[in-house]
């Protein structure tokens, strides 16, 4: 499908809108800066006014950050965020893309650069002139919560790795984060799934496409996400065999996102893929309320706050992280109220919109500073970085925790940053 017949199809909400600005009360950016004038305006109020030949004037709406929580709250099931994802491809199509987009779009062109210097890469993103001359240059703020490069890759652990045979078997995409920067994230789910009867697989494969999207480089997205289904496809031959992955953002691109925003609907091996893609939180509670999922959890004497990234909740199945949590014997888990952690991704990397950013994470974290946590657990792992940038506590998958409490972290040892 076209940008213009993808577009048509949104454009097929736009009755729906009542004016009613729930939207607007309910969007973080909106709120926080008068640069984005709010997902009603932006989105279905201009979309009547927009024609799809004449130049894009309206570029406010590249201060949407994309969180979604606009389509999430409206009562009339209008597609805003969608809307306004379509209005900020045409805005870059003929406006032109910055070369900082081109570059912070592409977590695998940076992870594969920097993995192999880390120890070098890292040192230079915390040297503060370097950061100040890139920021000059590039446009990426020089205070922005830019992750350290872990110096391994996780697919080169799972090589090695030899996940014993079971009859329930599960495909796993780690993602970029994964890859890259938190290899032991992904050592900690395979160990999760095993201990609860799965054998994993972990499949070559290539980031999700969501940076691009989001950024409004969709031909670019659409090229990336069509070869990471292809990818996938041959291992899910077994009807039964399910994709699972820990990076939320991802896998909402893998389940509704790159059909819907990038017009691939009559894709197969997306399709296929969209419907046997599972959230590692999703997928664990469907197991305990089946009364499949292993309980033989020890304590954790901790106090920890959680938060639900935006796209977490875009996938419509609740908080499962915090029904989980609450399984470990003395883990008390707070849950915060806060809309947005401000990162969406990218978006507050970028000079123009850090400080945006920090302004619409600042209720999350003077909640997490309050609650008395000592840590906080999120399923995301942009918003992770962003919540220790802004209250300096560490933070955690929730899968962490299930992976400590079931005593795996002394069975078998993952190496930590």
């Amino acid at each position: 499908m076209t940008d213009l017949a993808e577009l048509a199809v949104l454009r097929g909400t736009l009755d729906h809108c009542v004016k009613c600005t729930i939207c607007e009360t309910a969007c973080p950016v909106s709120n926080a800066s008068p640069l984005f004038p709010g997902p009603k305006y932006a989105g279905p109020q201009s979309e009547r006014y927009r024609v799809h030949d004449d130049p894009s004037v309206d570029l406010s709406v590249d201060y949407c950050s994309g969180c979604g929580i606009c389509s999430q709250v409206c009562p009339q099931g209008v597609k805003i965020a969608e809307i306004n994802a379509q209005a900020r491809n045409k805005l870059k199509r003929q406006h032109g893309v910055p070369l900082r987009d081109r570059i912070v779009t592409r977590p695998t062109w940076l992870g594969r650069a920097g993995t192999p210097t880390a120890g070098l890469a890292n040192w230079s993103l915390q040297f503060r002139p370097l950061r100040i001359l890139v920021e000059k240059i590039l446009k990426v703020h020089r205070d922005a919560p830019v992750p350290k490069f872990a110096g391994r890759r996780f697919s080169k652990w799972a090589k090695g790795h030899t996940s014993p045979a079971a009859r329930r078997k599960v495909v796993y995409f780690h993602g970029c984060g994964t890859e890259y920067y938190e290899p032991w994230e992904g050592e900690r789910v395979v160990a999760v799934l095993e201990h609860n009867g799965f054998e994993v697989t972990v499949p070559k494969q290539d980031c999700c496409g969501l940076p691009l999207q989001s950024s409004g480089l969709f031909d670019d997205a659409r090229r990336v996400v069509k070869r990471l289904a292809k990818n996938l496809v041959p291992h899910l031959a077994d009807a039964d065999t399910i994709i699972v992955g820990n990076a939320t953002s991802c896998t909402l691109m893998l389940k509704r996102e790159a059909r819907e925003v990038l017009g691939l609907e009559q894709d197969a091996d997306l399709a296929l893929v969209a419907e046997r893609t599972y959230d590692i939180c999703e997928l664990l509670l469907e197991l305990h309320q089946r009364g499949e999922l292993r309980t033989d959890f020890q304590p954790v004497r901790e106090t920890i706050a959680y938060h639900a990234p935006c796209q977490q909740q875009g996938h419509w199945i609740g908080k499962p992280a915090l029904d989980l949590l609450a399984l470990i014997p003395e883990l008390e888990t707070r849950e915060m109220n806060a809309r947005c952690c401000g990162i969406a991704g990218t978006y507050g990397l970028k000079a123009e919109k850090y400080e945006i950013a920090m302004a619409v994470g600042r209720d999350l974290f003077q909640q997490v500073g309050d609650s008395g946590a000592q840590a906080v657990a999120c399923d995301s792992e942009t918003c992770r970085w962003q919540i220790t940038h802004g209250t300096q506590l560490p933070s955690a998958h929730p899968i962490d925790y299930l992976y400590r409490a079931y005593g795996l972290a002394e069975a078998v040892p993952a190496a930590d940053a």
